[in-house]
């Protein structure tokens, strides 16, 4: 089955230029021009990845990555006229997987889509013997999961994969630097502040569950999942 990718924008231009060329790369492309309308094109034809806008009506591109997150890990990359550092720190909080900036080039935004979709494919065909136990806690990304005591606990796919990645590394330091790209895939947006909203709200899932182990800030440089003695 060919690749589907979804195109969510107000100008039809932009999704008539980007159904003709990826369509020539051989995916299947489907547009939506509004939020609500994207929303609903996301759930009937279930698309690999979704290319954003962030400027749409009826429903802006936060809100269309919040709802998706809700119900999907699939890849979102999103497209906007805006350039600042916020925008790109609040789209990765919401769960997108990349951030592209209008006008973009063809060719780079090519790069990422295929990027994107490899980890995600990666991700998808991980055997689930990769499931990470420690004391009163474990962790599946092959099946986006995280159990605390036994019980699944709801977690937004980015704050999973950030704490799947330091469980596997354990004891081990990363910058917010290195878990951007680690975790993020990408190189550097020029803030990491992204980094420290999720470690904030992982340690409010974790708090009390366990004294053997902690995720712990290592000041000046990052942050690790530490095992105590």
């Amino acid at each position: 089955m060919s690749t589907t990718i979804l195109v969510i924008d107000d100008d039809i231009n932009i999704c008539e230029m980007l159904r003709v060329y990826y369509e020539n790369e051989g995916y299947e492309v489907k547009t939506a021009n509004d939020g609500a309308e994207g929303l609903n094109a996301f759930k009937l034809y279930d698309p690999d990845l979704v290319l954003l806008d962030i400027m749409l009506p009826k429903k802006d591109g936060w809100q269309v990555c919040r709802e998706i997150r809700e119900i999907s890990s699939k890849p979102v990359i999103m497209i906007t006229a805006k350039g600042e550092v916020f925008d790109k720190v609040l789209g990765l909080e919401l769960g997108a997987d990349d951030f592209v900036v209008k006008p973009f080039d063809m060719k780079e935004l090519s790069a990422r889509v295929k990027a994107v979709l490899r980890r995600y494919s990666a991700k998808d065909n991980k055997e689930d013997d990769e499931v990470i136990k420690f004391d009163n806690i474990e962790v599946s990304l092959q099946k986006y999961e995280l159990k605390i005591k036994g019980k699944s606990v709801d977690i937004p796919p980015k704050e999973l994969e950030l704490f799947y990645f330091l469980a596997q590394n354990y004891n081990r330091v990363f910058t917010r630097d290195q878990l951007l790209d680690k975790v993020w895939g990408f190189d550097y947006l020029g803030d990491s502040r992204t980094v420290d909203v999720h470690v904030k709200r992982l340690r409010e899932k974790l708090e009390g569950i366990s004294d053997k182990w902690i995720l712990k800030t290592v000041w000046g440089v990052g942050y690790k999942f530490e095992i105590l003695q």
